[in-house]
């Protein structure tokens, strides 16, 4: 009968390792992100090298920073923010819970010095303050007939929030009575969609001159 005794200890520096290693192991350690506890390993922390995390695994002077008493690196941060920066820099992956803001992710990715999650998570909400925007702001067209010699006075009388976006010369009126030319006024109302209400809502509260 063969046997296999594993021998293991802790170091200095809060990981585990064993007595017979091979080249690809990984050294586990323990971090206290505001009153909860993580475990993880040395590699994934060292995902990105210029990262707070990282420095924590390699910076002498960081290793030997405040713990509490199981030995773990504390950090006086949010644990569920923290959750979703560890996941990113474990699988590569942006994963966030729907009681959780971007926003929030944000901060901390910039706390912990993430490069690439900090880029990902700007261009993600410039997005959908892009898309947002788009689907806040509607436009209502009315298209008015005018007279030649009403024409001035209607594009100057113009009010509440009506914008003349184009004027058309149709030609000549066909009542013998009148010669003069006549006019399409495209105009234009900008709606804010923000009561998530339909544009032929305002129609009638919408005064033309």
């Amino acid at each position: 009968m063969f046997g296999l005794m594993l021998l293991g200890r802790m170091t200095s520096d809060g990981t585990v390792n064993g007595n017979h290693s091979a080249p690809s192991k990984q050294e586990w350690v323990r971090l206290n992100v505001g009153g909860t506890t993580f475990l993880t390993t040395k590699q994934t922390l060292s995902k990105d090298p210029n990262s707070f995390l990282c420095r924590i695994c390699h910076d002498e002077n960081l290793i030997d920073s405040q713990r509490d008493s199981t030995g773990a690196f504390l950090i006086d941060r949010d644990p569920s923010y923290f959750s979703v920066v560890l996941n990113y820099l474990r699988h590569g992956k942006l994963i966030i819970e729907r009681n959780l803001q971007e926003e929030g992710v944000l901060a901390e990715a910039e706390f912990y010095q993430i490069s690439s999650l900090v880029r990902l998570l700007r261009e993600r909400l410039e997005e959908q303050k892009e898309v947002k925007k788009s689907k806040r702001t509607q436009h209502v067209y009315r298209v008015l007939q005018s007279h030649e010699d009403e024409l001035t006075q209607m594009l100057s009388t113009l009010s509440d929030g009506w914008k003349c976006e184009q004027v058309i010369n149709i030609g000549s009126g066909y009542s013998y009575e009148c010669n003069q030319s006549e006019f399409l006024i495209l105009a234009s109302y900008q709606l804010d969609n923000t009561e998530n209400v339909s544009p032929t809502h305002f129609i009638d509260k919408i005064q033309m001159p």
